[in-house]
């Protein structure tokens, strides 16, 4: 059996001294073009691999598209450095090179984006990859391998390893422990990165991490109401809540309350259809698989007994198993287990509070920090909160936050590392200082 070298790329000599900074840049752009050019056929795999609504996948290809494009843009710039020295016989020389092999482990709610985002800075480093896609999704990497080929990526740079949940767990921690392995790039649960991570630490590779979030969305009482249930919308019931930036809590002050809370129900009510994600009426699509559902079913139970009140929804779809109902619910409190854990769910629970500074404490109160919404019109409080959130990403006035450009991660046990941007690069490159004397 073949396996790849620890190193897996001569120094600054691309994959496997065969391309250039430039080759690179150029496959990597070919491998997008040919994404674009294929992207209505990876969007239904998308929608019948994890069944999103066709709309959101069309959008999620042409978000995963970027990511290649953009790479293909950050390959031909990545910078060394010339350090003046304090002895007159030397030079300082920084250089940067690709870390090596790169294993990449990926979720099935973004089974397409997911890999790009991490495959497209890899490869523009100089990186060979071994893909591992989350169980419930491998057509989508493979599809992207197959496009990849023909953009004349050379054979043994995108590998993928599809597996059964059964093997998952043997997979990842062969893919962690393996010496081969220079790096490790995982999106999925806190506790699965957790083991991830212990297995990692034996070779002491370099991880990044983007895990679990619970997303709050706040909206102070000077806050354009309107503007706020649209972005409420759109941040909470993308791919039916399945994202790890959905909105997980909504804390609503006290003047606007009642307000928002009416005006969300009547959106829900008349913006979001549940159906098959090959309808185009539906915004809905099912959830991933029948413990998802159940979750969402025992953090709405356990909210409605400890007093929350169901203002629209509240139950299992009658299209079948893995359908819910959007729903939403008041009267929410920070006992409740829908404010304490992720839901990943159509679950929408509004905690009422009466201060800024309460906000902050219940928002800044969970051990993961991912992103993190709020809406007002005062500048200074828009200055105080934006600083006092602990979260990696912010949206002001704004719902849905992520762009290729812009860089995406987490603090606290949210993750390592960001993902996208001029920074994304980085996480496939090591620093080498050179000492050049006796000049």
């Amino acid at each position: 059996e073949a396996r790849p070298r620890r190193r897996a790329l001569p120094a600054g000599g691309g994959h496997g001294s065969l391309l250039s900074s430039q080759e690179r840049s150029v496959r990597l752009r070919r491998w997008y073009e040919l994404m674009m050019e294929n992207k209505d056929e990876l969007a239904r795999i998308i929608t019948a691999e994890n069944g999103k609504p066709l709309k959101e996948a069309q959008g999620e290809i042409l978000y995963s598209a970027s990511f290649l494009e953009w790479f293909a843009e950050e390959a031909r710039r990545v910078y060394g450095d010339v350090i003046p020295a304090s002895a007159k016989d030397r030079r300082i020389l920084v250089l940067k090179q690709p870390v090596g092999v790169a294993a990449i482990i990926t979720p099935w709610n973004f089974p397409s984006a997911m890999i790009t985002r991490k495959v497209g800075a890899a490869l523009a480093a100089g990186c060979t990859v071994v893909v591992k896609p989350a169980e419930d999704t491998p057509l989508s990497a493979l599809a992207l391998g197959e496009l990849a080929n023909q953009a004349g990526i050379p054979a043994g740079v995108y590998n993928v390893v599809p597996c059964s949940r059964q093997q998952t767990p043997a997979v990842g921690e062969v893919l962690c422990t393996d010496p081969l392995v220079a790096k490790i790039s995982f999106t999925g649960s806190t506790a699965t990165g957790k083991i991830l991570l212990k297995h990692a630490a034996g070779t002491v590779k370099r991880v990044s991490m983007e895990l679990g979030g619970h997303a709050p969305f706040i909206v102070f009482d000077s806050a354009n109401v309107d503007r706020a249930v649209a972005g409420a919308l759109a941040s909470k019931y993308r791919n039916s809540g399945q994202t790890c930036v959905c909105t997980n809590r909504f804390l609503v002050q006290k003047g606007i309350h009642d307000k928002f809370v009416e005006k969300f129900a009547k959106a829900i009510e008349r913006e979001l259809h549940v159906g098959s994600g090959f309808d185009a009426k539906t915004t809905q699509g099912p959830l991933i698989n029948e413990k998802a559902v159940e979750k969402v079913e025992r953090h709405i139970n356990d909210a409605v007994s400890q007093g929350a009140s169901v203002v629209t929804g509240g139950k299992r779809h009658s299209l079948g198993k893995n359908f819910f109902e959007p729903t939403l619910l008041s009267n929410v409190t920070t006992k409740m287990l829908c404010t304490q854990e992720e839901t990943f769910g159509p679950l929408a629970p509004v905690i009422k509070f009466e201060t800024e500074a309460e906000a902050i404490a219940i928002a800044n109160a969970a051990n993961v920090g991912l992103a993190g919404y709020f809406y007002s019109q005062d500048p200074a409080q828009i200055w105080r909160v934006a600083e006092q959130l602990e979260v990696g990403m912010v949206g002001v006035n704004e719902g849905i936050v992520s762009s290729v450009e812009s860089p995406f991660g987490g603090v606290k046990q949210s993750g390592l590392g960001r993902e996208g941007s001029k920074y994304g690069i980085d996480e496939y490159l090591e620093i080498k200082y050179v000492c050049f004397g006796g000049l």
